[in-house]
């Protein structure tokens, strides 16, 4: 039998199997998308990475981050062989509901352009891509 889901925040020593799950679970990669990146997130705002867990094991995660003014969400990745079994769906009510107790009024979401499967599950949860806004970026550091 399968234990029920369980949400928590991230937790200091939940991060390497965090990264490790990204490289299984998540496409693609960013430039914060390591240990020092992963803390300061969760230095400087403890409850924004969520964490879906079952039978022990880690299966699901979203980051809802939230800057005073805007709801953002990433990261929202769930273990390939636990698919369509409605973790994401709780991720992404977890998140939602954070960011109504924090004043939120309207979440967006990053999603790769070529991430069909994606776009699917975004969809199937109320969001919609806005295509008069493109995303500009600009690296920092080396």
């Amino acid at each position: 039998m399968t234990d029920l889901l369980r949400l928590r925040t991230a937790r200091s020593d939940d991060l390497d199997a965090v990264l490790a799950f990204w490289k299984t679970a998540a496409e693609g990669t960013s430039i914060s998308d390591d240990r020092a990146g992963v803390e300061r997130l969760t230095d400087r705002d403890p409850e924004a990475l969520i964490l879906a867990e079952q039978d022990g094991e880690l299966v699901g995660t979203v980051i809802a981050g939230f800057d005073g003014w805007r709801c953002h969400l990433y990261r929202l990745a769930v273990h390939p062989e636990r698919r369509r079994q409605g973790i994401a769906s709780a991720l992404l009510a977890a998140a939602e509901e954070r960011f109504v107790r924090l004043g939120g009024r309207r979440a967006d979401a990053m999603v790769l352009v070529g991430n069909a499967t994606a776009h699917h599950a975004w969809d199937a949860a109320g969001y919609g891509p806005e295509e008069h806004w493109r995303r500009w970026v600009k690296r920092l550091t080396d």
